[in-house]
């Protein structure tokens, strides 16, 4: 047993060193969450410089936090960690289709597919408030391309029929995202109804007019 002290005292320098990692990972995690917050609300003030420069911020901090897991798999792994890069892809798909642009993949976000394709779907749900804005903003037919998009992610996330254990519960998030598209296809209905029903009513005026 002359062996036992030096086996434990190794194992505590191991430990010690994994816990000051653990640590060190879930304030950048949340550091990582907090750019993220803040460019989608850049997003949504249509504040693109802004976005962009967060994003950027956010990229970076996402590779110096998954650098140094390279040798704990198990705190890549941890929910924390999946969260954080989760919020970062939100942040970049909700850029992507509000701009316009190519979905960038999980190999130039950097991410697992599980974070992925529930940031994805996140996303896609963040898109009801920008519709919402430009409803209220009189320009209810500019959104409608924005619910196509909705409808297209729902659509192609639906199919991904595999265990939770394998998407990061990707199935309650995708039940998330299709109560909000149906909610949001409600509301874009009534407002784009609204309007043609206002259009008929002036036109009517100006025939009585005339």
């Amino acid at each position: 047993m002359a062996e036992l002290p030096q086996i434990i005292e190794d194992i505590r320098t191991q430990l010690t060193a994994k816990n000051a990692v653990r640590d060190t990972t879930l304030n950048r995690s949340r550091e990582l969450i907090r750019f993220c917050a803040l460019s989608i609300r850049a997003i949504h003030r249509h504040e693109w410089n802004e976005a962009e420069n967060l994003m950027r911020t956010a990229s970076q901090a996402a590779a110096v936090m998954t650098a140094d897991l390279a040798q704990y798999a198990d705190l890549y792994e941890a929910g924390y960690t999946q969260d954080a890069l989760k919020e970062l892809v939100e942040a970049h798909t909700l850029y992507a289709m509000v701009r316009g642009q190519p979905l960038p993949g999980p190999a130039e976000l950097k991410v697992p597919s599980p974070a992925y394709l529930n940031g994805l779907a996140e996303a896609a749900s963040e898109l009801r408030r920008y519709i919402l804005d430009l409803i209220r903003l009189g320009r209810t037919r500019e959104s409608e391309p924005y619910l196509a998009s909705m409808d297209d992610v729902y659509i192609h996330l639906v199919t991904m029929d595999y265990p939770d254990a394998l998407t990061g519960g990707l199935r309650r998030t995708t039940d998330v995202l299709r109560g909000v598209l149906e909610r949001t296809r409600g509301d874009l209905t009534v407002a784009v109804r609204q309007e043609e029903l206002e259009a008929a009513m002036q036109a009517f005026e100006q025939r009585k007019a005339a």
